[in-house]
């Protein structure tokens, strides 16, 4: 097995999209012409389709799917890609187009996009490819409408945001202002994430001042945390819906001279964070296990294959994460 990273040729308005690909003796169709993506041994193909693999958080992800596939190479081939950024929509449904075209046999996808990214997983199971949904559920409207059932095996995202929001809380007085980071508006996990957020927020009796998006991206999310704090200079804390975003609220927090005024929290516990836990400047963060959470997927996709199992949603853990849980 071995792992590389390059760019997908023919790919369209994807660009330039890293993508790692896990190999085990296998010659990837569309990438050299040939036919059929099962490998002479006859295993199952699984394509594990990503957002940015410029994401600490999805870097994780793959590492784990990685590492599952090594363990159990005998019984699964696994291909893994990634969108070049968060908002990199079309780019994704061009990933899932090729990976059908290529005759994968099982596609989990942690999609950009909660309603956009439905379609063209209808067709890839209109082309008998199962597909699992992880990371962020699809919209169950566009699902209805669309007349599919996709799985969704995931952490609850509300339940994580109102156990980093109740913690904080106990470390702020009733009244106080407080400001929320979301994440891609249209993408479910950041809708159930503020709304975690903002139901331990007003529970606690704490003013939200402000609600804007960063996008799910570092950079952005320090010129919106800047803008807040020019806005409302008396905020006492920043929720953030990614640790992406964490980390460029808290330079923002920093360049403003309010460091130890402002408290920041975020969602994922990647590894950038954890050092700013142990030393106080961010507070609490959420876990749903990024190493672990591909492989939920790919295993649930690897028993529906084996007709072990039926479609259905299976929820995965999420766990407050502070200094003292480290």
């Amino acid at each position: 097995m071995h792992t590389r990273y390059r760019c997908i040729p023919g790919a369209g308005t994807v660009g330039l999209l890293l993508v790692g690909l896990v190999v085990a003796g296998l010659a990837l169709p569309g990438c050299n012409g040939a036919g059929g993506t099962r490998g002479e041994d006859g295993k199952p193909v699984v394509a594990l389709v990503m957002k940015s693999l410029a994401n600490e958080f999805f870097i994780t992800m793959a590492e784990g799917a990685e590492s599952h596939h090594a363990d159990h190479a005998d019984q699964y081939t696994l291909i893994v890609n990634g969108i070049k950024d968060e908002n990199d929509v079309a780019g994704q449904v061009a990933l899932v187009e090729q990976m059908v075209a290529q005759g994968v046999d099982a596609i989990v996808i942690a999609p950009a996009d909660s309603k956009v990214l439905v379609t063209a997983c209808k067709r890839a199971m209109d082309a008998g490819v199962v597909v699992v949904n992880i990371d962020n559920k699809f919209d169950d409207e566009i699902l209805a409408q669309a007349g599919v059932r996709i799985p969704f095996v995931g952490p609850d995202n509300h339940e994580g945001a109102r156990m980093v929001g109740e913690y904080l809380a106990g470390h702020l007085e009733p009244g106080d202002p407080v400001a929320i980071l979301e994440g891609r508006p249209t993408a479910f996990n950041a809708q159930q994430r503020r709304a975690g957020f903002e139901e331990a927020m007003n529970s606690a009796g704490m003013e939200i001042v402000s609600v804007q998006s960063g996008e799910w991206e570092m950079d952005l999310a320090n010129t919106v945390a800047a803008g807040i704090l020019s806005a409302h200079p008396h905020v006492k804390a920043l929720l953030c819906s990614n640790d992406s975003m964490a980390l460029g609220a808290l330079a923002a927090v920093q360049s403003a001279g309010r460091t130890g005024e402002v408290t920041v929290v975020g969602f994922d516990n990647i590894s950038a964070i954890q050092q700013m836990l142990r030393d106080g400047r961010v507070l609490a963060t959420a876990d749903q296990h990024a190493d672990q959470l591909a492989v939920f997927g790919i295993e649930y996709a690897l028993a529906i294959l084996r007709g072990e199992a039926t479609p259905d949603d299976k929820q995965t853990p999420v766990d407050l994460i502070t200094a003292d849980s480290l």
